[in-house]
């Protein structure tokens, strides 16, 4: 599933061909990646608006109308969305076109029809529940220690829960621990306020790299343009079982946390019951 920096970069590429485009026609090839509202009132709804601005909160894009509304889309798994000539040929997971006043198209190709699109007067009716961007300027390390200071879960579920903090997935947890020398296992009440600290700046390092490096491309994530990410290249430990750890030698394991798999350096990462032995 694309995390924050997949979709940020999808943001960051939508904004220049999007941002002051109108769109002038909407066809859905699968009605069911229409959340809210009703398919035909998306179209009516859409039509003749302005785009005024694209962000991104959490795993969304939000795009900002000129009628006030919010167009906001989740990717899910496998979702893409693509900019195109209205005349380039289609694919048939192309579920989604949004025409474009300039003779382009905003498709939304989706393998597994998992993704979600919804038009809403207020985008806090989506996106109100999730938690604190960690890569807000005004998100410091005080704030996520206070984040901590009520949970005593593990650290790698709590990481994943979107209400907890928002935009951080499987890949990206998985980095900024090895990157605090944290083992995913422990117990959020358990962690020192260095290892706190340790944690806060690992989990905004790894995410800021992410975004430098255009994306995670491990199966279907593509930017705008259907490039691939390159970060999977400057992966520490996801997806690298049986490898060495790139900091000590010791081969990376695998293990399922929380019902999601991950991966660490039980060196480096050691259990609540050997930290400080």
């Amino acid at each position: 599933m694309p995390e924050l920096p997949e979709v940020e970069t999808i943001a960051q590429g939508l904004r220049e061909p999007l941002v002051g485009r109108q769109f002038t026609g909407v066809h859905v090839g699968w009605a069911d990646l229409i959340a809210r509202p009703a398919v035909e009132e998306l179209k009516r709804r859409l039509v003749g608006q302005r785009i005024l601005d694209v962000q991104r909160r959490g795993k969304y894009l939000v795009f900002a109308l000129s009628s006030g509304a919010s167009l906001i889309v989740h990717l899910r798994m496998t979702g893409r969305l693509l900019i195109k000539n209205s005349g380039a040929e289609l694919d048939k997971h192309d579920h989604l076109i949004l025409v474009l006043d300039d003779g382009r198209e905003l498709r939304f190709n989706e393998m597994r029809k998992l993704g979600r699109v919804y038009l809403v007067d207020d985008e806090d009716e989506i996106v109100g529940d999730l938690g604190p961007e960690p890569l807000d300027d005004d998100f410091t390390a005080a704030d996520f220690a206070a984040l901590l200071s009520t949970r005593r879960g593990m650290i790698k579920p709590l990481l994943l829960n979107q209400r907890f903090m928002a935009g951080v997935g499987n890949i990206y947890a998985d980095e900024a621990l090895f990157a605090a020398r944290i083992h995913p296992e422990r117990r959020a009440d358990t962690l020192t306020a260095e290892e706190i600290e340790r944690l806060y700046h690992a989990i905004r390092q790894v995410l800021r790299q992410g975004i430098e490096n255009r994306g995670t491309t491990l199966t279907a994530y593509r930017d705008v343009e259907g490039r691939e990410g390159v970060n999977q290249e400057y992966l520490q430990v996801s997806r690298r079982t049986d490898e060495p750890c790139l900091r000590c030698g010791t081969p990376i394991e695998r293990t399922v946390v929380g019902g999601r798999g991950t991966y660490f350096c039980p060196k480096c990462q050691k259990p609540a019951l050997e930290v400080g032995g």
